[in-house]
């Protein structure tokens, strides 16, 4: 059984417990820009990476006009066309949520939006504006969807009973319409990487989805995120001891825009993970937002340095 994690640890933002310099990441290029379009879900998983819920309102819904300026910065700060994700909560409760995707792809931008395919994205209004907007921008749009485990008592055991139903009816739908699919599954629940992917390659073939289940950045298996399991800090020597450069962290190339309740505006993140500490919000614009990163979190750690997982493809 793993130890609690050394209160030492993760205390000072530039030095490690053993008075190393802590690792630092810098911003290399935007290549993806996270918005997160509201913390509500109409599910409440077991092991939420955000706490997402049906009451959850610590996140309120993005809109237009929160959106349209980090668009600009965008174009001003010369980045091109780039990747504009989508997470939640559940993104297709926001009501602003196909109006905030024809945002990104007017610009010419790639679209990725993170969903569990449930009822919400299933309702008629939602699904006749998803058929439009493919069908003026096919190859732009892809939809990651949320399949914990490749089995119902896997997948239902983290999002409860009945939930790997529905979310199979949901990907039949985008299935029969020929949308770009991705599956984010999670590693827990196998006991290897190669059992889980032949597990979802097995569901892949059954189901006649248009999926590669050995692709990692098309089927993505998250590592589980416990801030209470003792993980290494990483210090600048550990580059060259893992063999892991600093470019391939995400916060080199990647923030997320979220706008917390009863904040007039949103803030810039420089992670997707670590929504609820102050030390990664970054800045109200982008170019507050682009400074380097102290990898001062057990989560930097585990999921990134050592875990090997991007939210990005």
């Amino acid at each position: 059984m793993n130890a609690l994690i050394d209160p030492r640890k993760f205390q000072n933002p530039l030095l490690t417990a053993k008075g190393e310099k802590r690792a630092s990441v810098f911003f290399k290029d935007l290549t993806t820009l996270w918005f997160n379009s509201g913390s509500l879900c109409n599910i409440e998983c077991a092991n939420c990476y955000i706490k997402s819920s049906p009451t959850a309102d610590h996140f309120v819904y993005l809109t237009p006009e929160d959106m349209a300026p980090y668009l600009d910065e965008i174009d001003e700060l010369g980045y091109g066309q780039i990747e504009i994700a989508f997470t939640g909560g559940e993104p297709y409760l926001n009501p602003h949520m196909i109006r905030l995707s024809e945002m990104a792809l007017e610009r010419g931008h790639d679209l990725l939006i993170l969903t569990n395919a449930m009822k919400p994205m299933m309702r008629p209004r939602v699904q006749k504006a998803l058929l439009d907007l493919h069908a003026r921008y096919p190859d732009k749009m892809t939809l990651r969807v949320s399949l914990d485990h490749f089995s119902q008592d896997g997948h239902d055991q983290e999002r409860g009973n009945g939930s790997f139903a529905i979310a199979l009816k949901g990907m039949k739908w985008l299935t029969e319409h020929a949308f770009k699919l991705n599956i984010a599954g999670r590693s827990m629940f196998s006991e290897s990487e190669k059992a889980a992917r032949i597990g979802y390659g097995t569901l892949i073939e059954n189901e006649g989805w248009d999926i590669d289940a050995n692709d990692p950045a098309i089927t993505i298996l998250f590592p589980e995120m416990d801030e209470d399991v003792d993980v290494p800090e990483i210090t600048n020597a550990c580059w060259g001891i893992l063999d892991v450069h600093p470019d391939s962290m995400m916060c080199s190339s990647s923030r997320m825009i979220v706008k917390r309740k009863g904040e007039e505006k949103p803030a810039v993140l420089a992670c997707t993970l670590l929504w609820d500490d102050p030390q990664f919000e970054t800045g109200k614009t982008l170019k507050e937002s682009l400074g380097p990163v102290k990898l001062n979190h057990p989560h930097c750690s585990k999921f990134c340095v050592l875990g090997g997982a991007s939210c990005s493809a």
